[in-house]
């Protein structure tokens, strides 16, 4: 039997190398109670190594804040473009496509350029300004309340469009995916506005660095089997992408 000291690093050695652990996963590899590991990660939390939450653990805080946009922009910037020149291989002519607000959907409207015509029904101010600049390309602005964190709106009137259309594809960045959360938002009215954005969308492409894995955000937007295609970063780790793409979830790593 393994000793305390043992009993740490395996489970610290586990976190790094797939991103979490659940309690009962390690009771039964080191063939120890469930009590005893939670004993465990409750000390390796005290020492600000882990972060515990129901009957399992992560590396870091899986709730995440909602941060100002322009915050954001600085984050992931190269992640941030690979994933967006992906996302613009995606469009077919004469697409039909909802954009979601987000640093990373804004990176993704600064890449595009069809060849063909395109319609774009946005939520985020600062992108269908960007894009109404841009040729072949029509842009649906949705009204509603605008929020200043996100530069996007919300509310009512940006949601009662969406009973009278049927678009393409929804390109969709979220602040947390979780196997057990599903996908998330950090804010609730957004949830809210994307969940209506699905329901109008053929397909939903989610657009996220590798950095929301293991994530919660304070709105859920749908279950993780609710995605037909994500397009992330490197930095996924291998375990995670395996369980994506066993649930027939199309992956696209760049």
């Amino acid at each position: 039997m393994l000793s305390i000291a043992e009993r740490h690093k395996y489970i610290l050695d586990m976190l790094n190398k797939n991103g979490f652990i659940k309690v009962s996963d390690i009771s039964r590899e080191l063939d120890v109670t469930p009590v005893t590991i939670r004993k465990d990660l409750k000390y390796l939390e005290e020492k600000k190594l882990l972060y515990r939450t129901h009957g399992s653990a992560s590396p870091v805080n899986p709730h995440t804040a909602d941060i100002n946009l322009q915050e954001k922009e600085k984050m992931k910037i190269s992640e941030k473009q690979r994933i967006a020149l992906a996302a613009c291989q995606l469009i077919e002519e004469n697409d039909s496509i909802i954009i979601a607000s987000g640093s990373t959907a804004h990176t993704f409207a600064q890449e595009l350029n069809p060849q063909g015509n395109l319609t774009v029904v946005s939520a985020s101010l600062k992108t269908s300004l960007l894009l109404s600049g841009k040729q072949n390309i029509e842009v649906i602005q949705l009204g509603g309340i605008v929020r200043k964190n996100s530069f996007s709106v919300v509310g009512d009137f940006a949601i009662k469009p969406f009973d009278d259309m049927t678009c393409s594809k929804l390109f969709l960045g979220v602040d947390g995916i979780d196997f057990d959360n599903g996908i998330t938002n950090s804010n609730i009215e957004e949830a809210i506005l994307n969940k209506k954005m699905m329901k109008s969308a053929l397909r939903t492409i989610i657009i996220s660095d590798s950095s929301k894995f293991g994530r919660r955000g304070f709105g859920k937007i749908c279950n993780l089997d609710q995605i037909d295609v994500i397009i992330t970063d490197s930095g996924i780790a291998q375990h995670t992408a395996t369980a994506i793409e066993e649930m027939g979830i199309e992956l696209i790593i760049v």
